[in-house]
Protein backbone atom coordinates (compact mmCIF):
# COMPACT_ATOMS: atom_id res chain seq x y z
CA UNK A 1 0.00 0.00 0.00
CA UNK A 2 2.26 2.76 -1.34
CA UNK A 3 -0.42 5.25 -2.12
CA UNK A 4 -1.24 5.42 1.78
CA UNK A 5 0.65 8.62 2.23
CA UNK A 6 -2.01 11.93 1.45
CA UNK A 7 0.17 15.44 1.77
CA UNK A 8 3.35 16.23 4.06
CA UNK A 9 1.82 18.55 6.67
CA UNK A 10 3.59 22.15 7.29
CA UNK A 11 2.71 23.97 10.68
CA UNK A 12 4.36 25.42 13.57
CA UNK A 13 4.33 22.01 15.46
CA UNK A 14 5.33 20.01 12.41
CA UNK A 15 8.36 23.14 11.79
CA UNK A 16 9.65 22.36 15.10
CA UNK A 17 9.80 18.68 14.76
CA UNK A 18 11.32 18.83 11.79
CA UNK A 19 14.31 20.86 13.42
CA UNK A 20 14.64 17.48 15.86
CA UNK A 21 14.48 15.05 12.46
CA UNK A 22 10.69 14.06 12.87
CA UNK A 23 8.75 14.58 9.68
CA UNK A 24 4.87 14.74 9.39
CA UNK A 25 2.94 13.51 7.20
CA UNK A 26 -1.09 13.00 6.50
CA UNK A 27 -1.69 9.23 5.93
CA UNK A 28 -4.76 7.43 4.99
CA UNK A 29 -7.02 6.24 7.78
CA UNK A 30 -6.42 2.71 7.65
CA UNK A 31 -2.88 2.60 7.62
CA UNK A 32 -0.41 0.72 9.30
CA UNK A 33 3.05 2.11 10.95
CA UNK A 34 4.41 -0.76 8.38
CA UNK A 35 2.90 0.53 5.55
CA UNK A 36 3.90 3.97 6.34
CA UNK A 37 7.21 3.12 7.06
CA UNK A 38 7.13 1.02 3.45
CA UNK A 39 5.98 4.39 1.84
CA UNK A 40 8.49 6.31 2.98
CA UNK A 41 11.56 4.67 2.29
CA UNK A 42 9.98 3.31 -0.95
CA UNK A 43 9.13 6.97 -1.84
CA UNK A 44 12.29 8.83 -0.75
CA UNK A 45 15.03 6.48 -0.67
CA UNK A 46 15.67 6.95 3.11
CA UNK A 47 15.83 4.81 5.81
CA UNK A 48 13.35 5.18 8.89
CA UNK A 49 13.61 4.46 12.62
CA UNK A 50 10.46 4.76 13.59
CA UNK A 51 6.47 5.63 12.95
CA UNK A 52 4.28 7.32 15.85
CA UNK A 53 0.77 7.37 14.66
CA UNK A 54 -1.57 10.06 15.33
CA UNK A 55 -5.82 9.75 14.66
CA UNK A 56 -7.41 13.35 14.73
CA UNK A 57 -11.07 12.69 16.08
CA UNK A 58 -13.53 15.24 14.04
CA UNK A 59 -15.57 17.65 16.14
CA UNK A 60 -18.55 19.17 15.68
CA UNK A 61 -19.41 23.03 14.83
CA UNK A 62 -22.10 25.52 14.74
CA UNK A 63 -22.09 27.64 11.78
CA UNK A 64 -24.99 30.37 11.17
CA UNK A 65 -27.09 28.41 13.41
CA UNK A 66 -26.17 25.07 11.85
CA UNK A 67 -24.31 21.90 12.46
CA UNK A 68 -21.70 20.80 11.10
CA UNK A 69 -18.59 18.42 11.97
CA UNK A 70 -14.84 18.86 10.50
CA UNK A 71 -13.42 15.91 9.27
CA UNK A 72 -11.09 13.35 11.14
CA UNK A 73 -7.59 13.37 9.78
CA UNK A 74 -4.81 10.67 10.97
CA UNK A 75 -1.08 11.73 10.83
CA UNK A 76 2.01 9.69 10.99
CA UNK A 77 5.22 11.51 12.82
CA UNK A 78 8.19 9.70 11.01
CA UNK A 79 12.05 9.97 12.07
CA UNK A 80 14.79 8.97 9.92
CA UNK A 81 17.80 6.93 10.72
CA UNK A 82 20.03 8.11 7.38
CA UNK A 83 18.74 10.97 4.83
CA UNK A 84 16.84 13.90 4.70
CA UNK A 85 13.50 14.26 2.42
CA UNK A 86 13.54 17.27 0.05
CA UNK A 87 9.49 18.10 -0.60
CA UNK A 88 10.13 21.05 -2.46
CA UNK A 89 9.20 19.28 -5.63
CA UNK A 90 5.83 18.01 -3.47
CA UNK A 91 4.89 14.30 -2.96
Amino acid sequence: MLNCLIAPVMTEKSNSALEQGIHVFRVMPGATKDQVKRAVEKTFSVKVAYVHLLTRVGKQRSFRRRLGATSSSRRAYVRLKEGTINLEGGL
